[in-house]
């Protein structure tokens, strides 16, 4: 079944999150190294019928895109060289990290566990597919 592929990505730790096989909900999968994320998003497309990826894009408020975005525009290159045939969708991630806190406190996580900046990714990313999700649904 087809599934798209949620990603924040970070200069040291990439979060990945994967929809269900009908595209209606998205779950944390990894938060994987950033130097091994081609090579885990590889594997990942091996087992998986990935069909889209949705990359989190780093927005400022008045909508500018933010310092970190020469890093992901980068990232975009690469990922488009490795997968030229799957699309790339851009979603804006703001407020995602202050939204995966809020996620992991109304779960039930432990402080000790919400300083886990893994955690934190991976519910990041689910969060940006998500928001992909919701927005795209057929009426």
């Amino acid at each position: 079944m087809d599934r798209m592929v949620g990603i924040d990505f970070g200069s040291a730790r990439v979060g990945v999150a994967i929809s269900d096989p009908l595209g209606i909900f998205a779950s944390p999968l990894e938060t994987v190294p950033t130097a091994k994320i081609i090579d885990y998003l590889q594997k990942l497309c091996a087992e998986q019928s990935v069909v889209r990826f949705v990359v989190g894009y780093p927005m400022n408020l008045d909508g500018r895109p933010a310092q970190a975005a020469p890093d992901v525009d980068a990232f975009l290159k690469r990922l488009a060289k490795a997968f030229p045939c799957i699309p790339v969708s851009l979603e804006d991630e703001r407020f995602t990290s202050v939204l995966a806190h809020r996620a992991m406190i109304d779960g039930g996580m432990k402080k000790s566990e919400r300083r886990n900046k893994a955690s934190v990714d991976r519910i990041s990313a689910a969060i940006i597919l998500q928001s992909y999700i919701d927005r795209n649904k057929e009426a």
